[in-house]
């Protein structure tokens, strides 16, 4: 049925995002048209990542679910660079760290709980990730911020770029790690013994659907961006609050239905790693490309976040870190984690 719904909602989409943007529509018109465009593209990159996880596995299927989910975060927000945007990137990151840990990973444990009493997934993984999103959020966000009220404004941008290139680096060598070195050490023995899976499309097929969905996210996620002053201005909404619900939850839809699908399906692996493995891609690689990108723009970005962003985010590791390191979860962890993402966002709205 979603399919049908997608694919619809595309060949409406577009063409109204096109006709829109050149009729001058009113700016909430046309912020309702690219932001359920953009969910629709998203559903068919995850649907093609989905694919693609069966070929090549639970650890590198979970990756590219949460890179082409991603995806759509980094388009959003490099346009939104370009526009001077910089309160608006910095709270989308926010967002996707907390729409990640807490809304995917919190829909997922309650989902696939409703279906399963217990639902076991790698332990080992979750443990080598705890540490990765403490060094991830709690510390290469916190010393920027502390530093900040020291440094001056150039010298916080030295100390942002510089934090980027270290966490990019260990990004890559924890790929490294999991991916070559260590592959395959700390399998779990209840990793994938569900039997085999045949993928929905052939591996040219997704990759031509990733290819031509990333193409088209990035020409509604330009337009959308000009929409959010204001859409601001006429709904109330600060653009905190855009970035940090709006903006997140549409540029994460496609990882958002693939780890519930996931866990429904109890393929917790895949699940966790999508939720996980996304918000350490977003805090140790988008935000630290970001930063290196937006030297490029008249206005370049800090890893400097507001009080309120950075206290959300750190409260939102150690919560999923203490659900989440022996293994084993269910439905009422899941309602803790949305718990905790209903009470950030009425105070995010709220502000």
């Amino acid at each position: 049925m979603f399919n049908k719904i997608f694919f619809l909602a595309i060949l409406v989409g577009l063409p109204l995002s096109v006709i829109g943007s050149m009729l001058h529509w009113p700016a909430v018109i046309l912020f309702v048209i690219y932001c359920a465009t953009i969910v629709a593209l998203a559903g068919y990159m995850g649907r093609a990542t989905e694919s693609l996880a069966i070929v090549a596995g639970p650890r590198i299927g979970g990756l590219l679910n949460a890179t082409f989910g991603n995806a759509v975060e980094l388009i959003i927000s490099i346009f939104a660079l370009k526009a001077g945007l910089i309160s608006v990137v910095l709270a989308s990151l926010t967002g996707s760290v907390l729409g990640n840990l807490l809304l995917v990973g919190g829909l997922s444990f309650f989902v696939g709980g409703l279906k399963y009493k217990r639902q076991k997934f790698n332990v080992h993984d979750a443990r080598h990730n705890a540490g990765l999103l403490i060094f991830g959020v709690v510390v290469a966000f916190i010393f920027p911020e502390v530093f900040s009220f020291k440094l001056e404004d150039n010298e916080s941008l030295t100390l942002s770029i510089w934090v980027s290139v270290i966490m990019i680096t260990l990004y890559l060598a924890a790929l490294f790690f999991k991916l070559v070195t260590h592959r395959g050490v700390y399998q779990s023995e209840h990793e994938e013994e569900h039997g085999h899976e045949t993928a929905e499309w052939t591996k040219g097929r997704a990759m031509l659907v990733l290819a031509l969905a990333t193409v088209a996210v990035a020409y509604v996620s330009e337009k959308l961006v000009h929409t959010f002053e204001e859409v601001g201005h006429t709904l109330g909404w600060s653009e905190v609050f855009i970035g940090v619900i709006i903006v997140a939850i549409v540029g994460n839809a496609a990882e958002h239905a693939s780890a519930i699908i996931m866990a429904y399906k109890n393929k917790m692996n895949v699940a966790v790693e999508i939720a996980v493995g996304s918000t350490l891609q977003i805090a140790m690689f988008v935000a630290p490309v970001l930063v290196l990108i937006s030297l490029f723009f008249p206005q370049p970005m800090s890893l400097v976040f507001s009080l309120p962003e950075l206290v959300s985010m750190v409260l939102a590791v150690f919560l999923t870190i203490s659900l989440t390191s022996d293994g084993d979860t269910n439905w009422f962890e899941g309602l803790t984690l949305l718990a905790a993402y209903l009470i950030m966002g009425v105070g995010f709205y709220l502000l």
